[in-house]
């Protein structure tokens, strides 16, 4: 079995790929300014077919890897367009363009129609609910290219998936996943688990995917060991709960990536982000330190992404996250 534990963070060293543009649009989280172009950088990608050794290798010294064309292409077409057509009837869509595409109503307010992470009207919770219970996405989940790959990889007999993925749907302007790492909402379980990001269609830089701190599963680790210090006075539920009174009140540490990176410069580096494709799959570890960027999409699409957390077979599991997410369950 492969370590999921990470290196001690190394001198912060540019990734920029020669199978991306080096031109970078402009990034900004919910909050502050645009990230000035010196503090950003792409994610180094990397193919199905890189040596085990070397992905593993990228894993531990990153944090995260990127890897191309996990999941063929239709079949991630094939969920967004499913997962769209449950909001066919509503004006989150543009009327002359297909579901599959998921292009968002420019005459719509965006706010109106905010999903997980935003402040979703009543009629979007239960949609939200319906969702994450429908067969096609349970379905989905358990894609044979994916489960393949994420044995290949970690070297488990058995991966096991905890039962609350989550759907996430962040229309243009409207507000976006802030800055976190994974570790503080599963605090009830071991800390090696395995997340995977899977972005439902194409999802460029500055449309709303992942952007990852460079080089701060190190940074991660120090702020968690911080927050259980101040919270050892705290019962244990009190402990676990990423709301807990020593928390921001929505669980993220920040919605200003500027601001953040400032104040951790010393000990991470730039924001990293891809320009991902349909099919592609981004594994991180419990402690980096992501968020999403605003979703400015040119073309008006809607950014759609899966977060899955893979533990292997016979570890401590988090059974908070082992129902069905659903609009009110307070994790």
């Amino acid at each position: 079995m492969v370590s999921l534990d990470v290196l001690p963070a190394p001198g912060v060293t540019g990734h920029n790929p020669k199978d991306v543009s080096p031109q970078l649009p402009s990034l900004r989280s919910n909050q502050g300014n645009y990230v000035d172009e010196s503090s950003t950088g792409w994610m180094r990608s990397t193919a199905t077919g890189t040596p085990l050794q070397e992905m593993r290798r990228r894993f531990k010294e990153d944090g995260y890897i990127w890897v191309k064309n996990v999941i063929p292409r239709e079949d991630v077409y094939d969920m967004r367009e499913r997962y769209f057509s449950q909001f066919s009837h509503t004006s989150m869509l543009h009327p002359d363009v297909s579901s599959r595409k998921g292009i968002f109503n420019p005459t719509s307010d965006p706010s109106v129609h905010e999903g997980i992470g935003g402040l979703p009207e009543e009629a979007t919770k239960q949609l939200l609910d319906a969702a994450h219970a429908d067969p096609f996405y349970r379905t989905f989940l358990a894609h044979p290219s994916l489960r393949s790959f994420i044995r290949h990889f970690t070297g488990w007999k058995q991966e096991v998936i905890v039962d609350r993925a989550m759907l996430r749907h962040n229309c243009p302007g409207s507000k976006s996943t802030g800055i976190h790492y994974d570790q503080y909402f599963l605090r009830d379980g071991d800390d090696e688990f395995l997340t995977a990001w899977v972005p439902i269609g194409d999802c460029a830089p500055a449309g709303g995917g992942l952007m990852y701190l460079e080089n701060s599963s190190g940074l991660g680790k120090e702020l968690e060991a911080e927050f259980l210090k101040k919270a050892e006075h705290l019962s244990k539920q009190e402990r676990i709960d990423a709301f807990n009174k020593f928390m921001a009140s929505d669980g993220f540490m920040s919605h200003d990536a500027v601001a953040f990176r400032e104040e951790h410069k010393e000990k991470a580096g730039r924001w990293l982000v891809g320009d991902y494709e349909a099919g592609d799959v981004v594994f991180h570890n419990p402690w980096m330190i992501h968020a999403a960027t605003k979703n400015e999409d040119e073309l008006g699409r809607i950014r759609l992404a899966s977060d899955l957390r893979f533990y292997e077979e016979g570890s401590k599991l988090d059974q908070r996250w082992m129902k069905l997410w659903t609009h009110d369950d307070g994790l």
